[in-house]
């Protein structure tokens, strides 16, 4: 998939590792022969990561600049894939200053490149006439392009590749509507690229020679209106015919909660992909080519992208998803230590059940929570929590899970991300949902020596101000209801799995 380098072996900085490209990234630097370093804010989000082991992990915050100096030791590439889009009405401001601190970093470090993923600009648009997130994007690339290490500023467009949030939500738009509103943006001409060539291009820019210090636009062979791909992935995925039904007053702001509302993507998400497809977005120059050849059957076009990652998501092998980025505004704090934490009330459910099933049984139930499992008590609360989060700008429960199985640390669960797994003992949930403090949701499983285990969850709550200490108390008459269901469902699902199994052996 990806382009050799011409100097295989460089150590290789990567930030964003925990997002869509970056996760992806990695093992494909790894399989062209390059040493991988990963910039992390919380190792923890990686640990679990299949190339966890061939990679060295640092500690670091590109809006902090006294973390750097250690990351950037002995680097040759730098790869910057970090953006603030949703941190805050000043995220420009904090994108301006992490990009200013990571090219100071590199020219001190003598870092030979820096690689930038960025976003394809239309033509002849005043920059000022952007929205805010492709905006931040370009001054982000003018920042590292004018700094004093070489950078090669990529800029693509749609991204099509299993996970995306842009093939998410141009997948459920055509799944879930066999009749489309389409406003206006829906006829802009979009040159799509599939996520193997952008990994490709990432990669073989670290071979970019060092007087090559530029923008380059990347696309893939097609260029297609947005309702032009909708009609051609429904063809890919063999769905009846789409009629399309214009409303040309639908602005991108209320597009962008349209797709909120039908699509897993929330709006605060959606909301800058649709923007930027208010203008034409085409490659003006395919002069990557000349250092980064085409592969031998050539650049992959949307059809196979889609049909490609189709497959992913039916072989249920899809490394990286829109939501392995932890959301903007979520909460990141670990859970507080206990039983003596000291940082103000925590409040706890917590049940506990002897189950008639081993310990392994009962965590194959546990560690498949979520997604299309449900969480295993009254459905229809689950889905009004999920609902009213949509509602307010969250993600709500259709976030789903990557991998229908099995979890690991970092993956986004539903409204939920995993932040610590023990496998065959312990999972614990941090919310994702909006709430007027932080809730965390922790399940084990223990042997209790008889041949059958011993079931605990719990629940905590750390509010904030008197809105959370209002809402603890709102929801507790409901705890019995929905934790206390929790527990006994997935006891009993547990003990229905171990049934079956020994009637199995038996017969």
């Amino acid at each position: 998939m990806a382009a050799p380098s011409a100097r295989p072996g460089q150590l290789c900085l990567v930030t964003g590792v925990t997002g869509y490209i970056g996760g992806r990234l990695v093992p494909e630097l790894l399989r062209a022969g390059h040493r991988v370093r990963c910039l992390v804010r919380d190792p923890g989000r990686v640990r679990d990561q299949p190339w966890a082991a061939d990679v060295e992990v640092v500690q670091a915050d590109v809006t902090r600049p006294d973390t750097l100096p250690r990351a950037f030791e002995g680097v040759e590439v730098a790869y910057y894939l970090v953006h603030a889009l949703g941190t805050g009405r000043d995220f420009e401001e904090t994108d301006r200053r992490a990009a200013h601190a990571f090219a100071g970093a590199a020219e001190a470090a003598g870092t030979r490149r820096i690689v930038y993923l960025g976003g394809l600009a239309p033509a002849g648009v005043p920059e000022a006439d952007l929205s805010p997130h492709l905006r931040s994007r370009a001054e982000v690339g003018r920042i590292l392009l004018a700094g004093g290490v070489p950078a090669a500023h990529l800029r693509a467009a749609v991204i099509i590749g299993s996970g995306s949030a842009s093939f998410e939500m141009l997948r459920y738009l055509t799944e879930r509507l066999p009749v489309m509103v389409t406003p206006r943006w829906l006829h802009t001409r979009i040159q799509p690229i599939a996520v193997r060539d952008v990994l490709r291009y990432l990669v073989g820019a670290a071979g970019l020679p060092p007087d090559v210090n530029r923008e380059f636009g990347i696309g893939g062979p097609d260029v297609l209106t947005y309702r032009e791909m909708m009609r051609r992935y429904a063809a890919v995925a063999q769905l009846p015919h789409r009629a399309v039904l214009p409303v040309p007053v639908l602005s991108p702001a209320l597009s962008s909660y349209w797709v909120g509302l039908v699509t897993p993507v929330p709006h605060t998400i959606a909301r800058p992909l649709v923007e930027s497809l208010r203008h034409e977005v085409v490659c003006r120059e395919r002069d990557i080519a000349a250092y980064v050849p085409d592969p031998p059957e050539g650049l992959t076009g949307f059809d196979g992208a889609v049909r490609l990652a189709l497959q992913r998501i039916r072989d249920a092998d899809v490394s990286t998803r829109w939501s392995s980025a932890a959301l903007p505004g979520a909460p990141s704090d670990p859970l507080p230590s206990d039983p003596d934490w000291s940082g103000g009330s925590l409040y706890q459910d917590r049940r506990g059940l002897r189950v008639a099933a081993d310990a392994a049984m009962l965590w194959d139930v546990i560690e498949g929570i979520g997604g299309e499992n449900g969480w295993y008590s009254f459905p229809l609360a689950w889905a009004a929590r999920g609902w009213a989060d949509r509602l307010l700008g969250g993600v709500g429960l259709r976030r789903g899970r990557r991998d229908p199985r099995r979890l690991r640390a970092g993956d986004a669960l539903d409204f939920w991300r995993v932040e610590d797994i023990v496998p065959g003992k312990m999972l614990r949930l941090r919310a994702e949902m909006l709430l007027p403090g932080r809730a965390w949701l922790e399940l084990t499983a223990t042997p209790d020596g008889s041949g059958h285990s011993r079931y605990e969850q719990r629940a905590l709550f750390h509010p904030h101000g008197l809105a959370g200490h209002a809402y603890w108390h709102s929801i507790a008459p409901f705890h019995a209801l929905v934790f206390g269901g929790m527990a006994r469902n997935i006891a009993h699902r547990a003990e229905a799995l171990a049934g079956a199994r020994d009637e199995e052996r038996q017969g």
